[in-house]
């Protein structure tokens, strides 16, 4: 009886004890990118807080990790709170708050609540040495843990109650839901497949029955294990250690469905490397684990393999066949080839396709017809002349043959499997193109005979025919003259997709949901028909006029060739008949003008970001490209927020291209009122400096959160902004203009150096005002900025 009370005692001595923690107050919050971005345990072994997603700086999770080794392995992070949760991802400018009310809220950019621990109450927050992070209320208990609600990997001392779930990443380094689901249910722990997006359970891939279970433990002595009602305890792994204070531990679903228990030496061991190491898995060979439904443990038509001291899940294609995805093996892999056609007779089947062996593979779920007994040639053959014959399998001991059509599943090759397979693949991949012409010919060549011998055979068919090509000549030479088409694709260099309409109409819904109108089109949102679903903008230029054909060549030639974090990026085009469609990639967050003048203030930190976005893109546009781009229309309602909050220019229709030995050009007016530069009112060359003008105006109202001119104001002098900045800068009191925004007055000498910014950009002589770059080096703070003359008479602007 003691020895089974032991672990119960060994987890109560290190059961959350919120009083003997460095208490987190009421108040307290964390942003990414600061000081203050995590909150450690007492000895720094864990941290709970901000974590940038690899290979992703731009994204964060809420999370605990390990905090004193390299890696810093992530055991926890937040997910939205319905059943089949999804990760939580913000920017940098979120903020993560332990509210009066005591409870975690976290919330985006603009202060938008995007998750919270769905508790109230605590008096306080504490970061654990257990790698629990707790919320607690004044009489010490715990009212809200992240120990009680795991996401894909438990710790020492951790228990699971029934109903609680472990779901794997996708891949390591995505932590969106994955493929495997470990349940722990009344009568055991079940290991189960799990079909993506839709969270379906296929059955059951491997389990630890228990009558009456009542919990999962994993013990600080590193044995993991179920217990019953009547306190028997099953065990699932044990990678018991001698020393427990010298090592981390950690048990984790991993993305290849293997319960995997690790350990970490704390110092240099000779027991283990610096790095996890496993010390035992469930299921001993995931390989082995057959699905009735879905693609098997790897994706479809390839096969499983362990490798390595930690028994890594490695899956492989078949010969001339590829990964879909190398970087996500799990969807599958593809022919290299084009397919056998029913078409071919059984001699030209012979002819172009051959069977390659394959020793100890099988697919065990895709057979569709078995013959016994047979020889091994027979079954060669019979697989060689059936269209539908991807695979064929023999076994020589009992001289059975399977045959199997794609896609093939749970596919897994080792000694075990006593099979050959043959797969099906072209011998010769010119030739194979080359039979497969000859036999359409064949099949084809009646229809032509009869076609040849129906028009030879009516000279007044030919006449009607021939008077019907020279109208049809004559209209296309007429009408091309109305209509100047595109350069083709090729001779543009551009490295874009050539949508079709159809293409374009099926994702658009046929143009149903409107984004935008812009001075050239409307936009429209879109879904591609790809494996992410790919969300699109489709701008539709719906005029023909010699005009908007020219911004269409534009705009394709020159966002074509451009690449930058702060521009949006162009992934196609549709040039067919008289449609002119341009497809962007999609804008989550829309414009910046919906943020900037709405009720809710964007933080002060998100707005600097903003500004320092869109001058970097203007850039680039000026000063990076190899054809100088003037953009012509800078204002908020072309400036795009992705779902980071990061500043993207967009609207190249009305950009002004400049060759590299020109430095100004003649055009008629552009530009939105209000932001357009008094150069365009005059008979003088436009430069680049009329976006620097534009830029001036937008850092104006994303310093004031207000638009350049509200005659809605009450005080007379305010009603045009640019005016009312320069009054308050010369009087030293531009915390005026930011007045009631504790953040931007904790930070006066950043708002006053841009107020200073953008009184230069705003000088009524172009050459007074600064180039983007030095713009982007005054905001830095990385030059010295001198006291700037008035701005120019704004009212220009406006007319």
């Amino acid at each position: 009886m003691a020895l089974l009370l032991l672990p119960f005692f060994l987890l109560l001595l290190s059961s959350p004890s919120v009083q003997a923690q460095q208490n987190i107050t009421l108040g307290s919050s964390l942003t990414p990118q600061s000081s203050t971005s995590s909150w450690l345990s007492p000895s720094g072994d864990f941290a709970f807080g901000f974590r940038p997603i690899e290979g992703n700086t731009s994204s964060y999770l809420l999370a605990v990790w390990f905090n004193k080794i390299s890696s810093m392995t992530v055991v926890w992070y937040a997910k939205t709170t319905e059943e089949d949760g999804s990760v939580v991802q913000v920017s940098s400018s979120s903020r993560l708050q332990l509210t009066s009310s005591g409870a975690l809220s976290l919330q985006d950019p603009i202060g938008t609540e995007v998750w919270n621990n769905q508790v109230v109450g605590a008096a306080h927050a504490a970061m654990l040495d257990s790698g629990n992070f707790v919320l607690a209320a004044s009489d010490g208990s715990t009212k809200w843990e992240t120990f009680k609600n795991p996401v894909d990997t438990i710790l020492p001392s951790q228990v699971l109650n029934p109903g609680m779930k472990l779901r794997s990443r996708i891949i390591s380094t995505d932590y969106s839901n994955g493929r495997f689901l470990l349940d722990l249910q009344t009568d055991g722990a079940f290991f189960y497949p799990v079909a993506v997006p839709s969270g379906y359970q296929y059955d059951s891939y491997w389990s630890v029955p228990g009558n009456d279970t009542t919990n999962l433990v994993f013990n600080v002595s590193g044995m993991i294990y179920i217990t019953s009602g009547n306190g028997t305890q099953i065990k699932i792994t044990s990678g018991v250690i001698t020393s427990i204070e010298d090592y981390y531990q950690r048990a984790t679903l991993d993305p290849d469905g293997v319960f995997r228990q690790y350990v970490y030496p704390k110092k240099v061991s000779n027991l283990y490397p610096q790095a996890w190491t496993v010390t035992d898995l469930k299921p001993p060979n995931i390989c082995s684990a057959e699905t009735k439904v879905g693609s098997g443990i790897c994706g479809f038509n390839s096969y499983c393999t362990l490798e390595g001291a930690n028994n890594q899940t490695t899956c492989l294609c078949p010969t001339q066949y590829s990964f879909i995805d190398e970087d996500r093996k799990y969807k599958g892999c593809k022919q290299d080839f084009q397919p056998q056609s029913c078409d071919l007779d059984e001699a030209d089947a012979m002819m172009q396709f051959q069977l390659v062996p394959m020793s100890h593979v099988d697919w065990p779920q895709s057979d569709y017809e078995q013959y016994s007994p047979i020889t091994k040639d027979q079954c060669q053959h019979l697989c060689l002349t059936d269209c539908f014959c991807a695979v064929a399998v023999f076994n020589d001991g009992d001289n059975t043959c399977w045959k199997k059509k794609m896609p093939l599943s749970n596919g897994i090759i080792g000694d075990g499997v006593q099979r050959t397979v043959f797969i099906k693949v072209p011998k010769n991949k010119g030739q194979q193109s080359e039979l497969i012409d000859s036999s359409t010919w064949k099949k084809d060549k009646k229809y032509w005979i009869l076609g040849s011998s129906l028009f030879l055979g009516s000279s007044f068919l030919v006449n009607i025919i021939l008077i019907s090509i020279l109208l049809f000549g004559t209209y296309c030479c007429t009408n091309r003259k109305k209509v100047p088409t595109l350069q083709s694709p090729s001779s543009l260099v551009l490295p874009l997709k050539s949508f079709t309409y159809a293409e374009l109409e099926k994702a658009t819904s046929r143009f149903q949901e409107v984004l935008g109108t812009g001075a050239s089109g409307i936009v429209y949102k879109g879904q591609l028909q790809d494996d992410l679903g790919t969300c699109i903008a489709v701008k539709k230029i719906d005029k023909l006029e010699q005009e908007s054909e020219k911004e269409f060549a534009v705009e394709v030639q020159a966002v074509g060739r451009t690449h930058h974090k702060n521009l949006v990026r162009l992934l196609g085009f549709c040039n067919e008949g008289k449609e002119r469609l341009l497809v962007y990639e999609f804008m989550s967050n829309g414009s910046l003008n919906t943020f900037l003048f709405g009720d809710v203030r964007l933080q002060w930190n998100l707005r600097v970001q903003l500004a320092l976005g869109v001058a970097r893109g203007l850039v680039y546009l000026h000063e990076e490209c190899s054809t100088q781009i003037i953009h012509c229309d800078i204002k908020p309602q072309n400036i795009l927020l992705d779902g980071n909050f990061t500043a993207k220019i967009s609207d190249f229709g009305l950009a002004k291209l400049l060759r590299t030995n020109q430095t100004q050009t003649n055009t008629g007016i552009r530009g939105t009122r209000g932001y357009v530069a008094p150069e365009w009112f005059k008979n003088t060359g436009i430069t680049a400096k009329v976006d620097v003008y534009s830029f001036g105006v937008i850092l104006l109202e994303l310093i004031c959160c207000r638009p350049n001119v509200d005659l809605e104001v009450a005080e007379e002098d305010q009603k045009i902004l640019a005016y009312w900045a320069n009054d308050c800068y010369r009087c030293g009191r531009v915390d005026i203009l930011v007045e009631g925004d504790d953040e931007a007055i904790c930070n006066l000498k950043v708002v006053e150096r841009f107020v200073a910014v953008a009184l230069w950009c705003l000088q009524e002589d172009p050459t007074m005002r600064p180039t983007m770059l030095k713009v982007t080096q005054m905001l830095d703070g990385g030059v010295v900025i001198p006291p700037a003359a008035d701005p120019s008479s704004f009212v220009s602007s406006l007319r």
